[in-house]
């Protein structure tokens, strides 16, 4: 084959490659359109609604029982919010990005997709790095949607009004509004490390449910090491470690010092097993 003819091939095969722009819209459009997925933000969006209507019937809530800002919910509804975001930390936020993350490649190779995807061409990396910010997408939304249905429900059956901070600081609904999108951010932040966990769980595997309960597993054991003392050497390398670390986004001026630390814990997180997954997922046969 001639030079020219080498060319022109190579030519027309990057006209025939897609680019990541269209790849991407369709895996957005595919997530969020599954009932699995809406399923999942809607459980998400019922947490604070339970809420708000368990303090609403009740006549009192004992101070210092239950979840942090439970009491003060009655005095801002605001606090629904915020109070639903802590309570779906440790257990419901990671299952659903589990779910999530964990079928992203497994779910495909078991529903036979993932051979025409690759036919196509995508690309072994470029369908990964999608899959991957697929995956960050419902990491932003799921958060999201309990601070918003939180806030919504709390305006609807609470009175609204200034807020006191942690620091003793009173800031108008506006800008409370605000610290509860950031703490929604935080916990975006926080669990980009756990999905990366589960795209590359989600390459060992052809059965997705495996990939989803791996990496549930494997956040519960982290929240409990963490909880060992005898483990505090381990503790800030876990990537659960600083998940409930927002507290200082409750002060007056805001302390990022947390938000620093646990955003370069999951980057390193991602860099780890992003790499993993990539090894992984460019030597694995797909086409037999």
């Amino acid at each position: 084959m001639s030079h020219s003819e080498r060319t022109a091939n190579t030519a027309g095969d990057a006209r025939r490659t897609p680019s990541s722009g269209p790849l991407l819209a369709s895996e957005l459009t595919l997530l969020f359109r599954r009932r699995r997925t809406q399923a999942l933000l809607l459980a998400l969006a019922a947490i604070p609604v339970m809420i708000a209507v368990v303090v609403r019937v009740s006549s009192t809530v004992p101070p210092g029982r239950g979840p942090a800002f439970l009491d003060r919910i009655t005095q801002n509804g605001l606090f629904v919010g915020v109070t639903a975001l802590i309570v779906a930390v440790p257990l419901f936020l990671p299952l659903t990005i589990g779910v999530v993350a964990g079928d992203t490649i497994a779910g495909e190779a078991g529903h036979g997709t993932l051979r025409y995807l690759l036919v196509a061409p995508a690309g072994r990396v470029r369908l990964l790095l999608v899959k991957y910010v697929g995956a960050v997408a419902f990491c932003i939304a799921a958060p999201l949607a309990v601070a918003l249905a939180g806030a919504g429900i709390g305006a609807a059956l609470f009175p609204v009004g200034p807020v006191t901070l942690l620091s003793g600081d009173v800031v108008e609904p506006g800008e409370a509004f605000s610290r509860m999108l950031l703490i929604a951010a935080y916990q975006t932040v926080s669990l980009l490390g756990l999905s990366a966990i589960g795209l590359f769980l989600s390459t060992l595997t052809d059965v997705p449910v495996g990939a989803m309960a791996a990496s549930i597993v494997l956040s519960v054991a982290s929240q409990v090491l963490d909880q060992l003392p005898q483990l505090e050497w381990l503790h800030p390398w876990l990537f659960s470690h600083y998940w409930f670390g927002f507290a200082d986004l409750l002060r007056q001026p805001i302390g990022w010092e947390s938000f620093t630390s646990n955003a370069m814990l999951q980057g390193g997180y991602i860099a780890l097993f992003g790499a993993l997954a990539y090894g992984r997922f460019v030597s694995k046969d797909v086409l037999s």
